[in-house]
C-alpha cells in the first residue's frame, strides 16, 4: 500500500470521528487502542490491521467494509449489500422484526421523495 492510501484512510477515519463528535482519546478508548497509535493512523504513518479497522468501525458505528475498502483490503468496486439483504442475514432479528425495519426504511426513503425511493420500493 502506498503512502497516499495510508493518508486517505487516516483522513477518512478522522472525518468519521469528527462527524461522530468523538475526541481522539474517546475513540481510542472505545476501540481499545492507544491514543498515539490512533493519531499515527489518522496521520497516515501507520497502517492498521483488519482487526483494528473492525474495532474502529464498531466504535464509529460505520461499516467495516468502508474501512476495509479505504485500506485496500477489499475491492472498491465490490457491491454493498442491500438493506433487505443485510436484514435477512441478521440472525438476531425475528422475521416480523425484519419486516417492520424494512417497512420503516421504505417509508423513510419514500418520505424523502428522492429518485432512490422508487428503486428501493422495487426490492
Amino acid at each position: 500500500m502506498n503512502e497516499s492510501k495510508h493518508t486517505d484512510l487516516g483522513s477518512f477515519i478522522r472525518q468519521q470521528r469528527e462527524r461522530a463528535n468523538l475526541s481522539l482519546r474517546r475513540l481510542a478508548d472505545t476501540a481499545g487502542i492507544s491514543n498515539p497509535y490512533l493519531s499515527q493512523i489518522e496521520r497516515g504513518i501507520r497502517q492498521p490491521s483488519a482487526e483494528i479497522l473492525s474495532r474502529l468501525s464498531r466504535a464509529l458505528e460505520i461499516s467495516a467494509n468502508s474501512l476495509y475498502s479505504k485500506a485496500g483490503f477489499l475491492d472498491e468496486e465490490m457491491q454493498s449489500p442491500t438493506i433487505s439483504d443485510a436484514l435477512d442475514a441478521d440472525v438476531r432479528l425475528s422475521p416480523s422484526q425484519k419486516k417492520v425495519l424494512l417497512d420503516m426504511y421504505k417509508a423513510l426513503i419514500h418520505s424523502n421523495g428522492s429518485a432512490a425511493s422508487q428503486a428501493n420500493e422495487q426490492e
